[in-house]
């Protein structure tokens, strides 16, 4: 006999975002929110050491939990994570860096333009032109970055912890393309832990390049490190887990809403754009939005 009783609904989706998307929206609230603390915690320590700080605790913290399958660790899982880990070295320590001299509002806004920067690059790694809609995300991402740079609307006059932020939204994009390229092939715990340790690695050893020494104790410093540390292994076991299933584009469009939290919080604690920045950090916000966005009439036109 036929079932009569009406199809449930599957317990994967919640407002229409199913389990991975949905940690993606708290990866994306819970990142935002890391530019007010990091920001912080840079009154009381130098930048690459805290990030050291974050992620060989954050490393520490993964491997706690899933030390069982800590021995089955294959070389393909170590070179993924060490290519993911300079990615996020770089993103990451170019952004701290870059802190000691922008709000965290403004940095949140320049880091979401890694998200039309993935076209870009996947152009040039892997052939693949940019759609018709990434190039008008990409216009008025940088449209927005000529505005948010600086009173000057005409032209862009960064600085040296804009430019570092914007490389380090580079190394973010390429971090992306390098968890969708691995997320499906390896063991996502190993590697959130390889990669982890070798920013952690790297961020030690560029200390004394930056000529950065171990800085006194400090509660703040510590409460930061150790609050992002969580965040971070969090951060990254949800991406890699998620981005199994979730497409490159649907994570680029969930993470648009990074920027909007920054500010948010950046807001709350304080801080004030200039009129002209807030309209600059629209228009990013814009940029990344319409960088994903693939009309049915553009897709109906390129299938014919």
């Amino acid at each position: 006999m036929e079932n009569s009783n009406p199809p449930s609904k599957s317990p994967s989706k919640h407002y229409g975002l199913n389990r991975q998307e949905l940690a993606l929206v708290c990866v994306t609230m819970v990142w935002g929110g890391t530019f007010l603390t990091v920001h912080t915690a840079m009154l009381y320590a130098p930048p690459f050491f805290f990030v050291s700080f974050r992620f060989f605790l954050a490393s520490l913290f993964t491997a706690m939990v899933f030390w069982r399958c800590m021995s089955r660790m294959t070389f393909k899982e170590i070179q993924a994570g060490s290519l993911i880990g300079v990615a996020i070295f770089l993103g990451y320590g170019l952004q701290t860096w870059g802190l000691q001299s922008i709000p965290s509002s403004q940095s949140g806004f320049i880091t979401a333009l890694y998200v039309p920067m993935v076209p870009l690059l996947q152009w040039v790694v892997l052939r693949r032109p940019p759609h018709i809609m990434s190039w008008a995300g990409i216009v008025l991402a940088f449209s927005g970055l000529v505005l948010l740079s600086g009173p000057g609307a005409g032209s862009i006059s960064l600085n040296k912890g804009e430019i570092a932020t914007l490389l380090g939204a580079l190394a973010i994009a390429s971090e992306i393309i390098l968890i969708s390229r691995f997320a499906s092939t390896v063991d996502t715990r190993r590697v959130t832990v390889v990669q982890l340790f070798v920013a952690g690695a790297l961020s030690l050893m560029t200390m004394p390049l930056n000529g950065e020494s171990f800085p006194e104790f400090s509660w703040y410093w510590l409460i930061c490190g150790v609050g992002l540390a969580a965040a971070s292994a969090l951060i990254q076991l949800a991406m890699n887990w998620a981005q199994k299933s979730v497409s490159p584009t649907k994570a680029t469009i969930i993470y648009a809403g990074e920027p909007v939290w920054a500010g948010v919080i950046g807001w709350l604690a304080g801080e004030l754009m200039p009129a002209l920045a807030f309209a600059g950090a629209l228009l990013i916000v814009a940029g990344v939005i319409t960088s994903e966005i693939r009309p049915t009439f553009l897709e109906k036109k390129e299938a014919s």
